[in-house]
């Protein structure tokens, strides 16, 4: 398996953070758009920028999703994050400016 890789990614509002977060999964994840091919159970280091503020969020974790370039219908190409045990904090972040949204049948990059 390859290693670990770095990907940075800025979430510029809420509606795309709803698109991306991937609640469903224990510790929370991310959907990542990318033109770049990893694969399942590679590990990922992400600074993520959530909506509305600066600070550049350091998460771990593993890929559990792909879709790859040229990924068929309206898909986005990338992959989805499951969180480290450690990254608590930041899916509490997520969840809290998601709040009230994240039982809606809205779009989503993965499902």
């Amino acid at each position: 398996m390859a290693g670990k890789k770095a990907l940075s990614l800025t979430i510029k509002d809420t509606q795309t953070l709803l698109s991306a977060y991937m609640p469903m999964l224990e510790r929370g994840g991310l959907f990542v758009p990318t033109q770049e091919r990893y694969a399942l159970g590679q590990e990922i280091f992400l600074l993520l920028t959530l909506p509305e503020e600066n600070e550049r969020l350091p998460i771990t974790g593993q890929v559990v999703w792909v879709s790859p370039p040229g990924v068929a219908g309206r898909r986005v190409p990338g992959i989805g994050i499951h969180f480290s045990p450690d990254d608590q904090a930041v899916r509490d972040r997520i969840e809290s400016l998601l709040a009230g949204q994240l039982n809606r049948d809205a779009p989503t990059y993965t499902l």
